[in-house]
Order: C-alpha cells, then sequence, then structure tokens
C-alpha cells in the first residue's frame, strides 16, 4: 500500500512537470530553470564545485525562494558542517535522461568535482525503455569522467508509474543500483523517501514538494553527498602528497 501511494505520487510529479515544460531546447536556454552561477574559466577559491543536473525537483519548480531548493539546502548544510561547496544547479523541469545526456557538453565545461544526477523520473512517466535509460546514464557517467577524471559521482534513485505495470517497474526501480554498481558511483535509493505520498510536505497541488518537503529531500541525500566530498578531500589530500615528494 505505501509503495504504491509513493508511486502514484510520483506519478502526478511528473506529469506535471512535464505539463509546465517547454520543449527541452527551450527549457535548456531559460535562465530560470538552468542556474550556472558563473562562467567558465572562474578560478577556483578552493571550494569543490558541486553540479547538480536533474528535473522539476532539483530546478525547484513551485518554490518562491531558490534558498528552498534541495540542493541549496545541501549547500547551506555544508557550510554548517564546514565542508561548503560551490553550487551550480543544473536543473530542468520536465528533463530526461536523454536530454540531460544532450545538456551535458555544455555543462562540463564547468568544473566538477561531484556530479549529482537527479534524472530519469521523466523517462518512467513516458514509459521510456529501461535500458535506454541505464545506457544514458552511464554515458554520463562515463562522458563526466573522461572530462574530468577526478570527478565524483551521486546517483539519485526513482520510481516508474504503476499503471506500467509490475515488471516494468522493477526493471526501472533496478536500473539505478546497477548503474552505480557498474560504474562504481554512490547512489541515493529513492530521492523522495518520506516526501512523496506526504501531503504536508507537498504544496497544494500534492505534486512539487513544499520548501519542508525539500529539506526532507536535502536530508535524504545528506548521508550519500557528504561521504562524496570527503572523498573528493581525500583524494585531494593524496594528491598534493604525491606531487610534494
Amino acid at each position: 500500500m505505501t509503495r504504491s501511494l509513493v508511486a502514484l505520487s510520483v506519478v502526478s510529479l511528473l506529469a506535471c512537470s512535464a505539463a509546465d515544460t517547454p520543449p527541452l531546447s527551450e527549457a535548456a536556454d531559460s535562465e530560470s530553470t538552468l542556474v550556472v552561477p558563473s562562467p567558465p574559466g572562474v578560478p577556483s577559491d578552493g571550494r569543490p564545485t558541486v553540479v547538480f543536473l536533474g528535473t522539476s525537483l532539483t530546478a525547484g519548480l513551485g518554490l518562491e525562494r531558490d534558498a528552498d531548493r534541495w540542493p541549496s539546502v545541501l549547500a547551506e548544510m555544508a557550510d554548517s558542517a564546514g565542508r561548503p561547496f560551490r553550487l551550480v544547479n543544473a536543473g530542468v523541469s520536465g528533463e530526461t535522461s536523454a536530454g540531460g545526456l544532450r545538456r551535458l557538453d555544455w555543462i562540463l565545461r564547468e568544473p566538477v568535482d561531484v556530479l549529482v544526477l537527479e534524472l530519469g523520473a521523466n523517462d518512467g512517466l513516458r514509459g521510456q525503455s529501461p535500458e535506454a535509460l541505464a545506457s544514458n546514464l552511464t554515458e554520463i557517467v562515463r562522458r563526466t569522467r573522461a572530462r574530468h577524471p577526478r570527478a565524483r559521482i551521486v546517483l539519485a534513485g526513482m520510481e516508474a508509474p504503476p499503471n506500467l505495470g509490475t515488471a516494468y517497474t522493477a526493471t526501472f526501480r533496478a536500473v539505478f543500483p546497477a548503474v552505480a554498481d557498474a560504474e562504481d558511483v554512490a547512489l541515493i535509493p529513492f530521492l523522495l523517501d518520506g516526501v512523496a505520498g506526504v501531503p504536508e510536505l507537498n504544496q497544494d497541488d500534492r505534486i512539487h514538494p513544499t520548501a519542508e518537503g525539500h529539506r526532507r529531500i536535502a536530508a535524504n541525500a545528506w548521508p550519500t553527498l557528504v561521504e562524496t566530498l570527503d572523498s573528493v578531500e581525500t583524494a585531494e589530500v593524496d594528491t598534493a602528497a604525491v606531487e610534494a615528494r
């Protein structure tokens, strides 16, 4: 019953995102949904750069303040924990894994220390092939590492609509841990855990998370992200030690 309620909420979220979204070519050019705080070539200030590539959840659809989006909440949490990072929000409402892959080369012009992938939910809404989803996510990971060999990747798991059948939803769900295992990336099992299907954590339309819902999403992602940030710091220390020899 709980899984059905969660999955139904995911369906509603995705349907509204798709309905409110311009074509991908327009969305990718929209300054209101694609936020890159500085142009390529800006010198690093010492903080790792964390890029969030995602959908309406990352874009913060329906929120009044950018600061309430879950990537921004994570940045605030990281500051408080003494692990500050430079945030790049590359969320676009209605985005699919294929759309994210098409935008990737442009995004990778930025420095990337950590890439957080919140893609795939809209693939599920449209009943697209889980195999194609896995291929797109894998290509995003590999292309990112080719451009930024030291980059760490975090993959956020999502759920597919239940009306597509148990076989499809099970296959879809399995894509995320399979890609994470095969490509050695960190996994957030289900980004909307504890948020999807909870009325008080969603806006009046019961579709898009409220500011409090985004804080819960950030809490879901925090353990994985902080561990990933720690691994970035460890790699930097190891590199500095080698260069000092």
